[in-house]
């Protein structure tokens, strides 16, 4: 019996013809050309939740906007509302198949959209999906739209949506350098550049300076994610509003904001809103950004945890299984390396972004659909990434304090410290004298009689050299 029922369809038409739908679905033909036609990648619209949402609330900014020009009967206007809270609550999403990569700028999924709530609606009305007599995909769920203005609009809303979900996973991400960054404050340790020794620090100035580079990308972030809320609904097909009455895009706008609380705003020129999509390249970028540093911090926790006995072992990082599968004992710095892989993706999904937005045409950009889901799936590889860094690698990171100290204490890089006192001339020359006899720079300065051991105690305490300090100590030559 179930296998019978299964195998029941109804018929449905379109411009191309008439096609048998799986009577189970709330997509219609249209939806099901764009499952046939795109069968190009494994990112599929029911994987981003905050986008399908996005058009749900787009369709009821719409439909209330329409209700008000007497464009919609009061039922028509209710069962589509109530159709759209329904996929608001979660209901419905596995009736969004259609791949995010697709021709058509939108089309098949603005139209999977439409037809998913026109036959709930018709459901709600007491009608057997399909008669659209009653309540129509294309004239009465897309009444006074085109997928061109409701498209974008549905992004611009589900990506600020998904910004802000972002946001609050790194914000914790930083707070957890925070706190590595007080625990090890009193650790010193030296400071490299160009991977050579240069002078001393604490391994906390080391982590707050983490923490301090991705603070400036939240504000990035934020910044770039107010595009969002500028859209061009109302614009219809290239911006004229043909199709749309007088007064609806304001209406539409109005509605938009009351659904959502968020500040949305209409295009001030829908002509040129229509085929612009540089808030996704601005908020790609900003993502990059992220990215960036995210694999430089994530480059520098391999290069300190390094060893564990030939490397700088200055840190330890949590052993999360076993690294070789012929290297006895071997352990590997797998989580900083994930989030280096999901870096590079996000890198390579702005370079995506940053080539389809050059591609716009005239008064439309037909690559809007992989710029989306570049968008989404970076946000999604960011946000996974920083829980995964966190919780299995930055939490339970500790310390090797003894090897830190020890390293300090050879270094000939605490000359440079010596240099305001002593002058450049000798500096250079006890460095000299370090590297060729493998004597330390603390010996040396001794055994020259350049200092006192008190005064140069007081130069070499950790508190004098990892800050600007006023030393009132003199050479004894």
């Amino acid at each position: 019996m179930k296998q019978e029922l299964s195998k029941k369809t109804r018929t449905e038409s379109d411009l191309i013809g008439s096609r048998e739908v799986p009577e189970s679905a709330l997509y219609g033909v249209q939806t099901l050309r764009g499952i046939e036609n795109f069968r190009i990648s494994k990112f599929h619209l029911n994987e981003y939740p905050l986008f399908i949402q996005a058009l749900a609330i787009t369709k009821m900014g719409a439909a209330i906007a329409n209700r008000e020009l007497d464009l919609l009967t009061k039922e028509q206007t209710d069962a589509i509302l109530k159709a759209c809270k329904e996929i608001l609550e979660g209901k419905y999403h596995d009736q969004f198949p259609v791949d995010m990569i697709q021709g058509g700028a939108g089309t098949t999924t603005n139209m999977n959209a439409n037809e998913v709530i026109a036959n709930r609606a018709l459901e709600l009305m007491g009608h057997q999906r399909g008669e659209y007599q009653y309540c129509s995909p294309n004239d009465h769920v897309n009444r006074s739209q085109s997928t061109n203005d409701a498209y974008p609009t549905a992004i611009h809303i589900g990506l600020y949506y998904t910004h802000l979900k972002l946001v609050k996973h790194f914000e914790t991400l930083i707070q957890s350098f925070r706190k590595k960054g007080e625990e090890f404050a009193n650790i010193i340790k030296m400071g490299r550049t160009q991977l050579e020794d240069a002078v001393p620090m604490t391994l906390g100035q080391t982590f707050n300076g983490f923490a301090s580079i991705l603070e400036h990308e939240v504000k990035n972030l934020d910044f770039a994610a107010q595009d969002f809320l500028t859209v061009n609904m109302g614009a219809t097909a290239i911006g004229t509003g043909i199709t749309a009455e007088p007064g609806y895009a304001e209406k539409c706008i109005a509605a938009l904001g009351k659904i959502t609380g968020l500040d949305i705003k209409l295009a001030d020129d829908l002509i040129g809103a229509t085929s612009d999509t540089s808030c996704m390249v601005g908020y790609s970028s900003a993502m990059k950004r992220v990215a960036v540093k995210m694999n430089k911090i994530c480059n520098d926790l391999r290069l300190l945890a390094s060893g564990p006995r030939c490397g700088l072992g200055e840190i330890n990082l949590p052993a999360m299984q076993p690294g070789s599968s012929i290297m006895p004992g071997k352990v590997n710095p797998v989580i900083p390396e994930v989030m280096n892989q999901v870096s590079y993706k996000v890198i390579g999904n702005d370079l995506c972004v940053t080539m389809s937005g050059e591609a716009a045409q005239m008064e439309l950009n037909a690559m809007e659909p992989v710029m989306a889901q570049c968008c989404f799936e970076s946000a999604d590889l960011l946000m996974n990434g920083f829980d995964t860094l966190r919780t299995l690698c930055i939490d339970g990171i500790t310390a090797n304090e003894e090897k830190c100290r020890r390293d300090v204490h050879n270094s000939i890089g605490v000359v440079t410290a010596l240099n305001p006192v002593i002058g450049y001339k000798h500096s250079t020359k006890i460095a000299k004298e370090a590297l060729e006899t493998g004597k330390g720079v603390y010996e040396l300065v001794l055994e020259h009689n350049i200092l006192s051991k008190e005064d140069l105690d007081t130069i070499l305490k950790p508190e004098n050299m990892i800050k600007p300090v006023k030393l009132d100590i003199h050479p004894n030559h």
